[in-house]
C-alpha cells in the first residue's frame, strides 16, 4: 500500500471513528436533556428542588462525558458488569422523574469483557429504544437484560406498548445501522396489544478479515510491540522502561509507525489501533 493509500484509510478511519462518537455524544446528551426536563415537569417536585437536581443531572453528566474520555484513554475492554452499570446511571435521572418504568436485569459478574465499541453501541442501543417508548408513550413499562454467552453480547428489550413495532420502524433505524456495523443481529417480536420484544445480539469478536484498517501489517516486532503499549495509552518514558529501551528509541519507532499507517499524529496512531 503506498502513502497515499494508507492515508486515505487512515482519513475514512477517522472519518468513522468522529461519526461515531458524535451519534455516541448526541445519544448521551439526548438523555440528559430528557431527564432534566421530567425533573422541571415533575409535579412531586417545587420549583427550587427541581432547579437543584436539574443542576446536579447537568454536572453529572459533565463529569461522566469527562470519565469516558479518561477511560477511552486508559483500556480498550470494559468489564460487562461496568457497562451495564454507567447504562443505569445514564437513565436513572429520567426514569426516576419520568413515566415510563424501567426493570434492569444485569449480566452475570463472570460475563466476558466487553471491547469498547461495542460496550458503546450497546449503551447507545438501550438509551435509544428508551427514548423511544418515552416518546412514543404507549408504553408504561420496559425491561432491559443484558447476558454474554462468551462470543456475544445480548441485549433484551421488553416493553408493554402497543405491540406494533417492527424491524421498518423509523425510531429503530439508528439502532439497526449500530448492530449492522458490528456486524450483528435484530430481531423483533410484537403481539397487538400486548407489547414487543427487541432481541440484540452484538458479536464480541470481529469476523476474520473484517478490519480493513488494521494498523500491524508489516510493522516490526518491536514497532507492534510499541503500538501496543502506545494504544493501552503509556507516555513513552513508560513504554522505554517497559521495554528496555531508550526514550530516543520509542520515538523512532513511534514515528515509524505514522509513517507505516499515514497518521499525523500521535492520537490519529491510537484511533487507527482501537
Amino acid at each position: 500500500m503506498g502513502r497515499g493509500a494508507a492515508s486515505g484509510a487512515a482519513t475514512r478511519a477517522l472519518l468513522h471513528e468522529h461519526t461515531r462518537t458524535v451519534a455516541e455524544q448526541a445519544d448521551r446528551h439526548a438523555v440528559t436533556l430528557e431527564s432534566i426536563l421530567a425533573i422541571l415537569r415533575s409535579p412531586r417536585l417545587d420549583h427550587r428542588t427541581a432547579r437543584t437536581r436539574a443542576v446536579d443531572v447537568a454536572a453529572a453528566a459533565l463529569v461522566s462525558l469527562r470519565a469516558d474520555s479518561d477511560a477511552q484513554r486508559q483500556s480498550l475492554l470494559e468489564p460487562v458488569t461496568g457497562a451495564f452499570e454507567r447504562l443505569q446511571n445514564d437513565l436513572r435521572p429520567l426514569i426516576r422523574y419520568g413515566d415510563l418504568q424501567v426493570q434492569f436485569v444485569a449480566p452475570p459478574a463472570t460475563g466476558r469483557a466487553l471491547p469498547g465499541e461495542v460496550a458503546q453501541a450497546a449503551r447507545a442501543i438501550v438509551r435509544i429504544a428508551v427514548l423511544a417508548l418515552t416518546d412514543r408513550e404507549d408504553a408504561q413499562r420496559v425491561r432491559i437484560q443484558w447476558n454474554c454467552d462468551g462470543l456475544n453480547l445480548l441485549i433484551d428489550i421488553h416493553d408493554d406498548g402497543d405491540g406494533e413495532l417492527d424491524v421498518h420502524d423509523d425510531s429503530l433505524r439508528p439502532i439497526a445501522e449500530r448492530v449492522k456495523a458490528l456486524d450483528g443481529r435484530l430481531d423483533i417480536e410484537s403481539t397487538s396489544g400486548w407489547g414487543s420484544h427487541t432481541s440484540i445480539r452484538l458479536p464480541l469478536d470481529p469476523p476474520g478479515g473484517r478490519n480493513e484498517r488494521e494498523p500491524a501489517v508489516g510493522l516490526t516486532s518491536r514497532e507492534r510491540d510499541v503500538l501496543h503499549l502506545v494504544a493501552a495509552g503509556h507516555r513513552n518514558a513508560d513504554i522505554a522502561a517497559e521495554l528496555a529501551i531508550s526514550p530516543n528509541t520509542v520515538k523512532f519507532h513511534i514515528a515509524n509507525l505514522l509513517r507505516k499507517v499515514g497518521a499525523r499524529t500521535r492520537s490519529e496512531l491510537i484511533a487507527l489501533t482501537r
